[in-house]
């Protein structure tokens, strides 16, 4: 790269505009929407379409809810001339759809492009051709006066022709492609040369590209309301753009000449075209639908939409695209997660979308929760505790889910790659000894209430198994949790203590169960959550607390806590 790059670029000069209002202007309406995706991204493709995939792409077009489609450039192949063909001798084109096509100025592609809407019920023709000094002057070599004579001649031969045609309503669009990058007076010129040759009060799109980015949106912004007021006062002139995306910033070129005036939008189905791509459509769309307004196309399955479109393409739709990509409602940071489930906890159904992180609600465009959070070693508690909530209805305590996260980091150590909500249960069940426990094991337990004159006072007996071997245990205390915890240090000789104990139902009717949890102090050495699931509360109680002093001997045994440190490679 040059080192001093103003010798070899040029910044764009900016518009003389002082008054400009499109600053303060807000977006209260959809625009017409015209997709490209047929042409422009069709032609952008390393193979393109064959006539079953520009079928499929066309239905689901209409399906989303497109009224104006470009399906195609027949005077460039006969495959192009064709689809057009089969749309209209088979009826394909619904009673509220028009359909586009689109020439150069050149008088042979313009009789073979009118030749193949023979029959239609409405039709746009698209006539461009170029108007900058750098097209003009050395690609085609020609003055001013020669690009506005070519034309008023290209537009009349297509009037003549469509004339001819009566039963065809015909509209005419006029692009003077390289809008961008031409002087103002020569684009106003071109399109008023248009307008005259087609006929004052036909329907007529002057549509305004940027056929390739040189400036920043807001340069944009000024060259079309500069246009805007040039035509404002003829309703039959529809004015349209048709951004590009060579500076990464096609999207934001789209919103600001809506603000300036624009009424109609060009563009492709995820941002597909030539070089870096066209105004995605998509993208759009769903940022006016964010802002409340209805952008009266259809995204509610997305999924769906993207998958028929990588189909047709034979392009992948990148994982971080905006609102259709894999990963775009993902959060592996820890931060992050813990805004959402906060978030989540607190809304109720009928609030005002507020979801830190999501400006979308998933849910509308066709996707679930289930890959909202998502853990790697990037990830907190707040994310293991959601996942595990959201799939097995475990509501961790807090402090356990600090315990918790540091022993699935562990893991994340070893393992180094993302986990899914059955990795973190297989890795919480394992840890927990919530299935299959090892060691100490309840057996026959009896309680009585209020014995020996102590009322409301709780008597245990029973057996455990402990280590292979059975042992009778007995204990007193003023609840049955209080009873079995004094059994079991009478028991194992270990000072088991409960600092805090949470419980709640998983599951609803026959099927519900219990599931404890119980922070212990054992020993006055470790402090540890153990946690129980059983039909019956006391039960799951009892166990949680089994499950603490499990982990406790394991620790104090001088073995790691017995956390799955391979148990993910067989989840």
């Amino acid at each position: 790269m040059l080192k001093q790059p103003q010798t070899k670029y040029r910044a764009f000069a900016p518009i003389a505009l002082p008054d400009r209002t499109w600053p303060d202007a807000v977006l209260t309406r959809a625009p017409i929407w015209l997709s490209t995706d047929l042409r422009d991204g069709n032609q952008a493709l390393v193979e393109p379409m064959d006539l079953a995939r520009k079928m499929r792409m066309f239905e689901m077009l209409v399906k989303i809810g497109f009224k104006e489609i470009e399906v195609g450039f027949p005077a460039a192949s006969q495959v192009e001339y064709d689809f057009v063909r089969k749309l209209i001798d088979e009826g394909r084109i619904p009673d509220d759809v028009t359909i586009q096509v689109m020439t150069p100025a050149r008088e042979e592609l313009i009789a073979r492009t009118v030749e193949s809407l023979s029959g239609a019920r409405r039709a746009i023709v698209h006539i461009y051709n170029a108007v900058a000094p750098a097209w003009r002057e050395v690609v085609f070599g020609m003055s001013v006066a020669q690009v506005m004579q070519l034309v008023e001649r290209s537009v009349t031969q297509l009037r003549r022709l469509t004339d001819a045609q009566p039963q065809t309503e015909w509209v005419l669009q006029y692009s003077p492609e390289t809008f961008s990058l031409a002087e103002l007076e020569v684009s106003a010129q071109a399109c008023e040369t248009a307008v005259a040759a087609w006929g004052a009060g036909r329907p007529i799109i002057l549509n305004l590209p940027t056929t390739v980015e040189n400036a920043t949106p807001n340069v944009f912004a000024d060259q079309i309301e500069w246009m805007s007021r040039r035509f404002f006062d003829r309703p039959h002139v529809v004015l349209s753009v048709h951004p590009h995306n060579d500076r990464g910033t096609g999207t934001a070129a789209a919103e600001l000449a809506l603000m300036a005036g624009a009424r109609r939008v060009e563009g492709c189905l995820f941002g597909n075209g030539e070089r870096t791509g066209n105004l995605d459509v998509v993208n759009v769309a769903l940022n006016l639908y964010t802002q409340g307004v209805s952008p009266e196309l259809d995204f509610s399955h997305i999924d769906e939409i993207r998958a028929t479109v990588e189909h047709c393409n034979q392009l992948p739709v990148h994982p971080r695209h905006p609102y259709a990509g894999d990963l775009v409602y993902t959060s592996f940071s820890g931060s992050h997660q813990d805004a959402i489930k906060k978030a989540f906890a607190a809304r109720r159904e009928g609030d005002v979308w507020q979801v830190p992180y999501l400006p979308i609600d998933p849910k509308d465009l066709g996707r679930n929760y289930e890959a909202v959070i998502r853990v790697n070693s990037q990830s907190g508690k707040g994310g293991m505790a959601y996942l595990l909530e959201s799939e097995y209805g475990i509501e961790m305590p807090r402090r356990l889910q600090i315990e918790f996260s540091q022993v699935v980091q562990r893991v994340m150590d070893v393992e180094g790659k993302e986990l899914t909500a059955a990795d973190l249960w297989q890795i919480f069940n394992h840890e927990y000894r919530i299935e299959g426990a090892r060691g100490l094991q309840q057996r026959r337990l009896q309680e009585r209430v209020g014995t020996d004159g102590g009322e409301g006072r709780v008597t245990l007996r029973g057996e455990v198994a402990w280590d292979g071997a059975s042992r009778v245990i007995e204990g007193e205390g003023n609840g049955p949790i209080d009873a079995f915890t004094q059994a079991l240090s009478a028991a194992t000789g270990h000072d088991i203590r409960v600092i805090d104990y949470h419980q709640h139902a998983i599951g609803a009717g026959a099927d519900a169960r219990s599931i404890a949890y119980l922070e212990l102090r054992v020993d006055d050495s470790q402090t540890l959550f153990g946690v129980g699931i059983d039909s019956d509360t006391i039960a799951a109680a009892h166990k949680a607390i089994i499950s603490g002093v499990q982990r406790a001997r394991a620790r104090g045994a001088g073995r790691p806590a017995q956390g799955a440190q391979s148990q993910v490679a067989t989840a």
